[in-house]
């Protein structure tokens, strides 16, 4: 069974940093296009950012420039390196193992879910 195990929300004042971290299973990993999506209340879950096997990145609208996505093969672990919060980025952080990095409808696992929070 896929776990994907999130961690490293909070809640910070705008214009503060945070690291999101996400720990997988080495066949997920390894097979899958790693990613994190994100909820705001009230509104549908987005695509933040991708990364695929060979360490190839994507990135959506308005955090481009801002987060950062990566991953340590030795750990098992996604991160999402966040910047320059801003209040509107406060949402539900998800990591996400997708077929296809350029599909962000092919999910097939999710964790469960980071809580971040900006205030202004």
């Amino acid at each position: 069974q896929v776990q994907l195990v999130e961690s490293g929300g909070g809640s910070v004042q705008a214009g503060a940093s945070l690291r999101l971290s996400c720990v997988a299973s080495t066949y997920t990993f390894m097979t899958y296009c790693m990613g994190w999506f994100r909820q705001a209340p009230g509104k549908e879950r987005e695509g933040v950012a991708t990364v695929d096997s060979d360490g190839i990145t994507t990135y959506t609208g308005s955090m481009k420039g801002r987060f950062i996505i990566s991953k340590d093969r030795s750990k098992r672990t996604l991160y999402l390196q966040m910047n320059s919060l801003k209040p509107e980025d406060t949402a539900m952080y998800y990591c996400a193992a997708l077929r296809d990095c350029y599909n962000l409808q092919s999910v097939d696992y999710w964790g469960q879910g980071t809580q971040v929070t900006v205030s202004s």
